[in-house]
């Protein structure tokens, strides 16, 4: 059994008749799994989990889920419907699981609901993938989200982002990358093909470090990743001139 049907497999044996739908979203769905792609899967539940549902989903997703060549990363998000339909912002996420929050989980138990700006942009990625692994087609459990809404919510997780920029320097130039083509094309596009946008718009000087992330997102996993002192030296520069191009369109929406 592969890490997608154990994930469906788990969070239908403990949601139950609760859960309404499963679906893929993502890499898998928009672009195609590359070396290092999470497998993201989106839960919609009539109901917020339970202390035992939570449980079950965190110890189970930390025996599925891993971060090397022979295991993906899983993330899960599940939402309850009536959190986001009809749909308002910031939106209520019931849980999140993903590999960067591990040690947390294994510290401070599992996942309870709180605010979840970022689910502008997950639930954007379900219903233009369209792709169920359980129950309906999502636009039957999901609303649309506006533009304006998956504008605040790119902007409002970058500070959060450049937290992380030296030691996931990869996946934050190319989800800056994104949030820069989402911003002027209203499209969510895989992180690859965001930095080919990017790469088409940006000076010469700005390049090297995203081709050389995109490199990576293509070819590489985690482990293997490597970066010259020639081109870590360049990521200040581009990072600057890129959140320059977001502010300037961000400044636009207003």
């Amino acid at each position: 059994m592969d890490q997608l049907e154990q994930t469906v497999g788990l969070v239908r044996d403990v949601l139950s008749s609760e859960l309404l739908g499963t679906y893929l979203h993502g890499s898998a769905v928009l672009g195609g799994l590359k070396a290092a792609s999470d497998l993201d899967v989106l839960a919609v539940t009539r109901q917020s989990l339970d202390d035992r549902s939570r449980r079950a989903l965190t110890e189970g997703l930390l025996e599925i889920s891993g971060l090397s060549p022979a295991v993906r990363p899983v993330e899960l998000t599940v939402v309850v419907q009536s959190e986001v339909r009809p749909w308002r912002f910031p939106p209520t996420g019931d849980f999140l699981f993903g590999e960067w929050l591990r040690d947390e989980l294994r510290d401070s138990g599992p996942p309870q609901p709180g605010p979840m700006p970022d689910l502008a942009l997950a639930l954007t990625m379900v219903l233009a993938g369209d792709h169920p692994l359980t129950g309906p087609p999502p636009g039957r459990l999901l609303a649309p989200v506006p533009h304006a809404d998956l504008v605040r919510a790119s902007v409002l997780g970058i500070p959060e982002l450049l937290d992380d920029l030296p030691y996931d320097t990869r996946n934050v130039l190319l989800t800056l990358a994104r949030i820069w083509t989402t911003l002027a094309t209203g499209e969510i596009k895989p992180k690859d093909a965001a930095a080919d946008w990017a790469l088409a718009h940006l000076p010469a000087e700005h390049r090297p470090v995203l081709e050389h992330a995109g490199y990576l997102y293509r070819n590489c996993h985690y482990e293997d990743e490597t970066w010259s002192g020639e081109l870590t030296s360049q990521v200040g520069p581009h990072v600057d001139e890129v959140l320059a191009r977001i502010d300037h369109l961000r400044r636009r929406e207003r």
